[in-house]
């Protein structure tokens, strides 16, 4: 059938009509909040390229979970930022019992019991050198050795576990990761805790100011070597499919925008609950357009996630997670 009999703005003439008939939706439920904790006293140091997010040290973080649980947002991703004197070449600080990450889960458990929290499992946060394993020169020339940084991201996972992590989710695109920190997880007692794994993470310039809240640039080179290159789209599927043969219980794809195709991709070929990162450059540039009033970013805002949501993604994780809360509730 087709025009004048078939007439599809029908079911468009109204809000309550679009309603009813909307397919994709979105819920404070969908979202996972990032959170930077910082060593020392009274710190609430805002992100100079990411308006609205702060770097907040232990005793101060309450002030933002606080407003996450008001807002109905049930789960953080926890990222530490040690103090510059406990980094090492081994990134000794992310698995410490008492590294920032440890003592921040603890509290957030002991305070927040509500809240689920996932730990960002990597080391470049951690390591002198900003690369997220271990580094060895071979003939002048610094490679990340796969094999030797899965046990050190064996221990940071096992340890933010201890800690009382609901959800481990390592971001350092080693090969075997899920496989090794499942093994590890289970030999140490903690055969219920998921892993969210970054099944497809690519060497991307949107992750630029989230080196600067991190305080996780490399020192030298770059990750190329083992974050994936963004021309790829074929490689991207044998990544997840390698994470859910290794016993992934979440698939992550990163970056958001860029990547949706991806996105759809995963989803449509994996039952696993999917999860997007809308990573800081896609925050950033939002924020910085609001303010110099050129879109409205509300609107902005709420349909980059929508359109996250409709690609096939199940969870996001953003740093929009309280202003789109809020919005989606009613309120300013």
């Amino acid at each position: 059938m087709t025009y004048p009999n078939t007439r599809h703005r029908r079911l468009r003439g109204s809000a309550a009509l679009r309603s009813m008939v909307r397919e994709t939706s979105l819920s404070a439920d969908d979202f996972i909040a990032p959170i930077f904790i910082a060593r020392g006293t009274g710190v609430k140091q805002e992100i100079s390229s990411m308006p609205g997010v702060y770097n907040w040290s232990l005793d101060r973080m309450g002030e933002e979970l606080s407003q996450l649980a008001r807002l109905g947002i049930r789960a953080v991703l926890v990222f530490g930022v040690p103090d510059p004197s406990e980094k090492d070449a081994l990134g000794a600080c992310a698995y410490d019992e008492q590294g920032i990450v440890q003592e921040a889960i603890r509290r957030i458990k002991a305070e927040y019991p509500e809240l689920l929290v996932v730990a960002d499992t990597c080391l470049c946060e951690f390591t002198d050198h900003g690369h997220c394993g271990v580094v060895h020169d071979h003939g002048g020339v610094a490679v990340v050795d796969n094999d030797e940084s899965l046990k050190l991201l064996v221990q940071t996972a096992v340890s933010q576990a201890q800690a009382g992590a609901d959800i481990i989710a390592p971001s350092n695109m080693m090969d075997g990761f899920v496989a090794a920190i499942r093994e590890g997880l289970d030999e140490a007692g903690f055969v219920n805790v998921p892993i969210m794994s970054y099944s497809v993470k690519y060497s991307s310039a949107y992750y630029g100011p989230f080196r600067e809240a991190a305080q996780s640039a490399p020192q030298f080179g770059d990750r190329k070597s083992y974050q994936m290159d963004p021309g790829n789209a074929r490689e991207a599927l044998r990544e997840a499919r390698s994470d859910v043969e290794e016993g992934a219980d979440f698939l992550m794809v990163k970056p958001g925008l860029a990547y949706l195709d991806i996105v759809r991709a995963l989803r449509e070929r994996f039952d696993l609950p999917l999860v997007v990162y809308n990573v800081s450059a896609e925050y950033s540039m939002v924020k910085a357009a609001a303010m110099q009033g050129w879109i409205d970013e509300k609107a902005i805002v709420l349909e980059t996630l929508l359109g996250m949501k409709r690609a096939g993604a199940d969870l996001i994780i953003t740093y929009h997670a309280k202003d789109a809360a809020r919005w989606m509730n009613g309120q300013a």
